[in-house]
């Protein structure tokens, strides 16, 4: 990874002042009283088309789909969020300037403190990305109220794995804690109370690792309180703290797959939960994936840490399209899930991950009973075995 600082604009300053409030005429151009002396700057960062453009999504598997340009104050106009956000908020971005307007519209009502944008480059063989990324860059950049803003704009394409990782190190590289957002997570409003209450409450609480703001139970109901603790750390909208991605290792050098497989098995109740965790260290080991959360989950496993999930869902993936990375499916269960207010907070009264929740994900995501008769195959027995010894 690059220094930061070769990548990084300069720190942004924007204090709009009493009811001189932005009024953002059109996506790349606002007008501010940044001196409080009743006069208006104009400020035109980037310019944009207009809303009833449309632009060719560069993925080849949607050659034929349009997204609209969106403008901004069009669409959400500025709405003063009775929850307003007390951590900083990485916003990580790429090529989708539809959702990216969505998930900004709420980062803009909560109206964090500190905001950290990261961009990963477009690629040089998708035509028309480059198009896309700087529309999206310049819907993120349309920061209206008092807050400090910090860009990392890479030049070159990274992918997946090495954009986001880079990103959230950056970011606990200047913040102890914080709310992590990808474009295309929209939170609800009650997301960032959410997370800066617990931020605070287990900050010194080396058992929880991570929060998310995704719940994947499909309405059922887990515990009696706001939220439970659990064994996954989803990433669709979380926070975390730096004392854990400081020991985040996106390779897996120090986890090596049966030790993976030996730790967690006393842990689920189904050994084959246990044998697919090291399938994935493996997979991540020998560089066959190009992500960067499967690392984040293992290790905090390894760790022995829980997650904490909302007892009602508070973010909503609509990414899943053909332009995704790795949410291509629209009929997914898990495709633009609503959201819902959680309400007062209430906390569990122990901290114990909930087996029966875990279990429910897990028997989904990892497909056990079609695993369960491919592992009854005595050949395939015979090639993990081997491919154990060496990674």
């Amino acid at each position: 990874m690059k220094r930061a600082a070769k990548h990084a604009f300069p720190l942004q300053r924007f204090h709009p002042t009493g009811p001189q409030i932005p009024a953002v005429t059109q996506l790349g151009h606002y007008d501010i009283d940044f001196h409080g002396d009743g006069k208006k700057r104009s400020r035109s960062p980037v310019s944009c088309p207009s809303i009833n453009q449309t632009t060719t999504l560069p993925n080849e598997k949607a050659q034929n789909a349009t997204i609209p340009v969106i403008a901004l104050a069009r669409d959400f106009p500025l709405a003063r969020s009775v929850i307003t956000a007390r951590s900083a908020v990485l916003f990580i971005i790429f090529n989708r300037p539809d959702t990216t307007t969505q998930v900004f519209a709420q980062i803009r009502a909560a109206r964090p403190p500190r905001l950290y944008i990261a961009a990963d480059s477009a690629r040089p063989k998708k035509p028309g990305e480059k198009e896309l990324c700087d529309q999206t860059r310049a819907i993120a950049t349309q920061v209206d109220w008092p807050c400090e803003v910090k860009t990392l704009f890479r030049e070159k394409n990274l992918g997946c794995k090495e954009a986001v990782a880079g990103a959230v190190t950056w970011f606990f590289t200047h913040e102890p804690e914080g709310i992590v957002l990808e474009d295309d997570c929209v939170p609800h409003p009650e997301f960032f109370s959410f997370c800066d209450t617990l931020l605070e409450r287990y900050r010194d609480d080396r058992r929880v690792r991570h929060i998310t703001g995704s719940n994947l139970q499909h309405g059922q109901k887990r515990g009696n309180a706001s939220y439970y603790f659990s064994r996954i750390s989803h990433v669709w909208g979380w926070a975390g703290w730096r004392r854990v991605w400081a020991e985040y290792d996106k390779e897996l050098k120090n986890y090596r797959p049966r030790d993976v497989e030996k730790f967690l098995k006393p842990m689920f109740r189904d050994p084959l939960i246990a044998q697919n965790w090291g399938d994935m260290a493996e997979e991540i080991r020998r560089h066959k994936v190009d992500t960067w959360d499967y690392q984040l989950g293992v290790i905090n496993l390894m760790k022995d840490g829980v997650a904490i999930i909302p007892a009602k869902n508070l973010i909503s993936n609509i990414g899943f399209r053909a332009d995704g990375t790795h949410t291509l499916d629209t009929t997914n269960i898990n495709a633009s899930l609503p959201t819902e207010p959680l309400g007062p907070l209430t906390h569990p009264a122990e901290v114990v991950a909930d087996q029966d929740a875990d279990f429910y994900t897990l028997n989904r995501d990892f497909a056990l009973d079609w695993k369960r008769r491919k592992n009854r195959k005595w050949y395939r027995k015979v090639r993990r075995f081997f491919r154990r010894l060496f990674y």
